[in-house]
């Protein structure tokens, strides 16, 4: 009768479908900061160091880390991306992956895909950035990095961890839980279903974890969401440099664009 280790594996499984072996690096750097930190309360220094950035610019770098199977995949994804204009470009880089690099740029409430499953040398699809969705656990609509902001701000009993030293800068470390309806926020149907399955046999929400870094300036300058289930383990880490630097894209041309009503792979989110 005991279901909790079948429906848990199965929530596992949804961590690391789908991989192919990949690298992870930790490269880029955040702007110099002042050493005074943020004392205010946890919860609402990192609303608001989230609120900062949706008004500023950076250069950023995801680090999706997955265990499972006694292997260890991983993916980065780096780019630019001007919150406040809603505009931005990332590559996705997958190494060794039957598919190993995919372009992505936001524009126009737009996402533009190239290097996806479907998608012929050259063209780009494109979709409506509203119609994206996660088929992962902890992975953003075509990893678009707003989904990740929008997380982190609905992080639950968010606790001041003390002060790190991060690339020379002084930064408050928070700690956090996401719930279930922030975990599943904008999942395919199917993958949600699942996740309320495992939910619902455990009784409790799935253990899923968050973590932001912040400096004296009050900007967001490292994010983490992490989980552990059943062996399988999934990392979504970002980091954010350069603010307020501009950001340039390149929209594709009309005629190189293919109207797409779903973009599946790893890559993708």
């Amino acid at each position: 009768m005991r279901r909790r280790p079948t429906v848990l594996a199965a929530a596992a499984a949804l961590l690391c479908a789908g991989c192919s072996a990949a690298d992870t690096g930790n490269r880029d750097e955040p702007a110099a900061a002042s050493p005074s930190v943020s004392r205010s309360d946890p919860r609402s220094a990192v609303r608001a160091a989230v609120a900062a950035l949706r008004e500023d610019s950076a250069r950023l770098r995801q680090e999706v880390a997955l265990e499972g199977g006694g292997q260890v995949y991983g993916l980065t994804i780096t780019g630019g991306f001007d919150f406040a204009a809603d505009k931005g470009h990332l590559a996705v880089d997958l190494p060794g992956g039957a598919i190993d690099h995919s372009d992505q740029v936001f524009a126009d409430d737009k996402i533009y895909i190239s290097g996806a499953r479907g998608i012929g040398e050259g063209a780009w699809g494109v979709v409506p950035r509203d119609r994206a969705e996660a088929h992962y656990l902890l992975r953003s609509p075509l990893n678009d990095p707003e989904h990740v902001l929008q997380q982190i701000a609905a992080m639950r009993e968010v606790s001041r961890e003390g002060e790190e030293n991060f690339h020379g800068v002084r930064v408050v470390h928070y700690r956090g839980i996401l719930d279930h309806r922030t975990v599943t926020l904008r999942m395919a149907p199917g993958v949600r279903t699942k996740m309320k399955q495992a939910r619902d046999t455990l009784g409790s929400d799935l253990p899923v974890f968050a973590d932001a870094w912040v400096d004296g300036q009050g900007r967001l300058v490292r994010t983490r969401m992490s989980v552990n289930m059943s062996g399988a383990r999934s990392t979504l880490t970002m980091i954010l440099s350069d603010f307020g630097e501009p950001v340039r894209v390149r929209v594709p041309r009309g005629a190189d664009t293919v109207p797409v009503t779903e973009v599946g792979g790893i890559l993708n989110g």
